[in-house]
């Protein structure tokens, strides 16, 4: 019914800029939460940063100052801009929404396939 697709991620040097897209495809209402996990193998898959109404903006410790979350709702589309790389934000990044169907007040969960982010000099 619906599905996020990911972009963006690649190669990069320490120091360097990258932007990560996530867009929802299929019918829904609205996107009411958004948000960017990271997973390193053989860790587990924690919350870079999320995005809703009622909250804002949310970023864990280690990307703040560092890393924006930002939605464009004419395009169902949120991004993640990582500024400042580093070797340590090397990871396999999924895009995560929460999602309310027309008809329907519940929210419904869905995860984007992950993109891979490497920072290396």
């Amino acid at each position: 019914q619906v599905q996020l697709v990911e972009s963006g991620g690649g190669l990069v040097q320490p120091g360097e800029s990258l932007r990560l897209s996530c867009a929802a495809s299929g019918s829904f209402a609205s996107i009411s939460t958004m948000s960017w996990y990271r997973q390193d193998p053989g860790k587990e898959r924690f919350r870079v940063a999320s995005l809703s109404d009622r909250s804002g903006e949310l970023y864990t410790d280690s990307v703040k100052g560092r890393f924006t979350i930002s939605s464009d709702t004419a395009k169902n589309t949120f991004y993640l801009q990582m500024n400042s790389l580093k070797p340590e934000d090397t990871a396999r990044y999924y895009c995560y929404a929460e999602i309310r169907h027309i008809g329907d007040r519940s929210l419904w969960h869905y995860w984007g396939q992950g993109t891979q982010v490497t920072v290396s000099s």
